[in-house]
């Protein structure tokens, strides 16, 4: 008797407004469901606005990234910075362009960054 309960419930009736749709509508959401917009997002990636400091090698670049806050105890805003050793897929930047570059997977020992944009070129 517990298997017939649990069979009406996994099975519900199904509505005749869907019993009456066209083969062809069936297949245009197998359509939508193969495209990459469809699949789920891999999560928030950090990005991060600096200046180049270093054309280290090709197709890398060293970008100082600098952050703002508060001190501890005497509560002045001070500068902290940070180096991060990023991708330059089209080898185009200089020193002193001002770059976003966005978080990605290691890539060699030290870059775990890529160039994303050049946002402003160098004086």
């Amino acid at each position: 008797m517990s298997e017939e309960v649990f069979k009406q419930e996994a099975a519900p009736a199904a509505a005749p407004a869907e019993e009456a749709a066209p083969v062809a509508a069936e297949a245009a959401p197998a359509a939508e469901a193969a495209a990459p917009a469809a699949k789920p997002a891999r999560g928030v990636r950090k990005t991060r606005t600096g200046t180049v400091v270093s054309k280290s090698g090709d197709k890398s670049v060293v970008v100082r990234g600098e952050r703002r806050l508060p001190h501890p105890v005497y509560g002045k805003v001070v500068r902290r910075f940070r180096k991060y050793h990023c991708h330059d897929e089209k080898n185009e930047c200089k020193v002193g362009d001002i770059v976003e570059i966005v978080e990605c997977r290691p890539l060699s020992k030290m870059k775990r960054w890529r160039v994303v944009a050049k946002i402003a070129e160098a004086k």
